[in-house]
């Protein structure tokens, strides 16, 4: 997108083919397409668009200066072509990393938090707290309930010498059953 200010019928040309790629991945979601399904209309749509950008960006480099925004664009572009031969043929493979990059996101940004802490122990305490809240959304358990459940077990287990393991967000979510108690409604 960046190299749209230096060449912008260049640029246009290879957003348009990454375009046809993700049309072709609309496509198998709203079909609903099993990973093989996903593979034959990969081959057949994807394989093709994927040609036509390698012979792109061979012909499209000698045009362009090498270090500008979209010489590296397209150097870039160039050494992932092999790897696009994986997606095309396993259906079970996304087309891009964009749910594992929304998945750590929110610990990029804590950790520029974190350097506001105060001191190392309070940015220890504060990794714990964040890597137990991460675990219940991973765990699919409601952050809320678990830390409520859990705060009034852990006095109660400790002075009976109970074990804690089972009251990790992993295990609650597993045996739902553990939870002994609900607590009163605010109202």
């Amino acid at each position: 997108m960046d190299a749209l200010k230096e060449n912008q019928k260049l640029a246009t040309q290879a957003i348009v083919m990454i375009g046809k790629l993700y049309e072709v991945e609309k496509k198998a979601d709203e079909a609903d397409m099993t990973p093989d399904q996903r593979r034959e209309l990969r081959q057949k749509k994807s394989y093709p668009v994927i040609q036509l950008m390698e012979k792109w960006c061979v012909d499209s480099y000698a045009t362009v200066l090498e270090s500008s925004l979209l010489g590296k664009a397209i150097t870039y572009t160039y050494s992932l072509i092999d790897r696009l031969a994986v997606y095309v043929n396993d259906g079970r493979i996304n087309i891009d990393n964009n749910l594992i990059e929304n998945a750590i996101r929110p610990l990029a940004l804590g950790r520029n938090n974190w350097l506001f802490c105060g001191n190392d122990a309070s940015a220890y305490r504060a990794a714990i707290v964040y890597s137990l809240l991460a675990s219940c959304r991973a765990a699919d358990v409601d952050p809320r309930q678990w830390l409520e459940y859990v705060l009034v077990e852990i006095p109660a287990r400790k002075k009976n010498g109970m074990p804690m393991d089972d009251l990790l967000p992993m295990a609650y979510a597993i045996h739902p059953d553990v939870r002994r108690w609900n607590l009163p409604d605010p109202d």
